[in-house]
């Protein structure tokens, strides 16, 4: 989606600029945020009123890409990761669903293989010279 990737460029533009602002407080400013933009969704789907609704909801999407770009810097995500894993972690799910697997066996399944990638990823760390 064009608009996706048009909007975390320009996510990423805002947080060339909060790097110079003392009203930000990296990922914690956009986390605090998240919350209220959160709340004030829950407070627009009862009154029906559509274009304050996909207003709402693309603040919460705006928080979530300044964390995202926030929280690169700060713990050396990766953007493109965090999507990818997203799509892998959601499409085995739905998969697994529609094949008639229970969601509770296909989240432990991938607990597991998230704790053996972490553990892989720390041996490889101590290993390092």
């Amino acid at each position: 989606m064009k608009e996706f990737d048009t909007l975390l460029a320009i996510a990423k533009r805002k947080s060339t600029f909060d790097q110079n602002n003392t009203w930000s407080n990296g990922s914690k400013t956009y986390l605090k945020e998240i919350k209220n933009e959160i709340d004030e969704v829950i407070e627009e789907i009862p009154k029906s009123r559509k274009c304050y609704l996909e207003d709402e909801l693309g603040d919460v999407l705006w928080d979530y890409l300044n964390i995202l770009t926030a929280l690169e810097k700060e713990e050396g995500i990766d953007i493109q990761s965090v999507l990818e894993r997203a799509c892998k972690k959601y499409e085995q799910r739905i998969s697994g669903i529609e094949a008639g697997v229970k969601w509770s066996e296909i989240k432990e399944k991938q607990k597991k293989a998230l704790a053996i990638e972490h553990a892989e990823r720390q041996k490889a760390m101590n290993e390092e010279p």
